[in-house]
């Protein structure tokens, strides 16, 4: 049997804005895919990058290019870095990195209307390659959308080849997506905001995120404010579906602002919220494996497993937080391998499809 070998660094920025997941894996194939997170790190964003990435959505088309130019350079400034770290530890040598077959990178979504064929990540312009010096996979989700796609999610197909086990996979980022077999089909779609909403709140109280959700187990659950954020259009919808900020700004912030409630009770609520939406989309006694930085939050994990009984399952902590970055390498791989790394059958494109741009040095 052959095993084919793949030295990749994978690199995702999600809607939370934590900042910049790196992680550097090696890929094996024969039957099945194997790998190993070998290297991984996030490079926060700074204030300033965080208030740009955040009030970029108001930009005019001339600033939304020079952002995209500048979000370039600084994500050649942070991989840059992460091929020094690496370099710099002797260790590391042994496991291979002088290999590094190319660079796969999600960039930053600023825009994401699919239902008006429009998705935009910036970073992800030629000079990545060029000023790296490596092979670089990116902008991913544009073919999709042109294809009729929601252009998300794309991280269904590592699922299925890294994590077939289970029954569900669930990604708690800035926004909650689950994936799934069913009928011989991988299915996927958002289900609801998480982390985009409640690092939002738990920031007017001077913290980052609600640790383990003691914010919201302190507060008090509102009626009125559950039943309508439940009551929204998006969650009568059929997949596939997919969520963006614009339509948290819409649609959630407004709710939250104007029920008078106190912080802390905005973000008990929400979190419930959450819980109710994730159970109702789970079968009873399911395997779900759950990463993402939701995913430390125990106090929401309780009340999603109050409405359902349910087997969740963490697992390690690289994996949790780099997931997504893991993927985002995976598709890069299966980009050079010619194979499809977009499902038709997650997205609702009008077929399978390789997608991603091919910078070269």
């Amino acid at each position: 049997m052959t095993t084919e070998n793949y030295n990749v660094i994978g690199v995702m920025s999600g809607t939370s804005l934590d900042g910049v997941d790196l992680a550097y894996i090696a890929f094996a194939k024969s039957d099945n895919w194997a790998f190993k997170i070998i290297e991984a790190v996030t490079v926060p964003y700074s204030t300033l990058w965080r208030q740009r990435l955040q009030k970029a959505i108001q930009l005019s088309e001339k600033e939304l290019r020079e952002l995209n130019e500048e979000y370039t350079e600084y994500l050649v400034e942070v991989i840059q870095g992460f091929l020094d770290l690496i370099d710099e530890i002797p260790s590391r040598k042994l496991s291979g990195f002088a290999g590094i077959e190319l660079v796969s990178s999600h960039g930053h979504t600023i825009l994401h209307q699919p239902e008006d064929g429009i998705t935009l990540q910036i970073g992800n312009l030629p000079e990545l390659a060029q000023k790296l010096q490596k092979t670089v996979v990116c902008d991913f989700r544009v073919q999709d959308v042109k294809f009729g796609g929601q252009g998300a999610p794309l991280v269904p197909i590592g699922d299925r080849l890294l994590f077939p086990q289970y029954h569900y996979c669930l990604n708690l980022g800035g926004f909650a997506n689950i994936s799934f077999e069913e009928n011989q089909k991988r299915l996927a779609f958002d289900v609801c905001p998480v982390n985009i909403v409640l690092n939002h709140l738990t920031e007017k109280l001077g913290f980052p995120f609600d640790d383990g959700g003691k914010i919201a187990q302190s507060g008090k659950v509102s009626s009125e404010l559950l039943e309508k954020l439940n009551g929204l259009s998006f969650y009568k919808l059929s997949h596939p579906k997919s969520l963006g900020l614009e339509w948290v700004q819409q649609e959630v912030f407004p709710l939250l602002e104007n029920s008078g409630l106190k912080v802390e009770d905005q973000i008990s609520t929400f979190t419930e919220h959450v819980a109710v939406q994730l159970a109702s989309v789970f079968k009873p006694e399911s395997s779900v494996f759950v990463t993402g930085g939701g995913a430390y939050n125990s106090f929401l994990l309780e009340r999603i497993k109050n409405h359902k009984n349910l087997n969740l399952i963490l697992p390690e902590k690289r994996i949790i937080e780099f997931k997504e970055a893991l993927i985002f390498g995976l598709l890069g791989v299966l980009k050079m391998r010619g194979e499809n790394n977009c499902l038709a059958s997650v997205t609702g494109a009008k077929r399978n499809h390789s997608s991603g741009k091919v910078y070269s040095m």
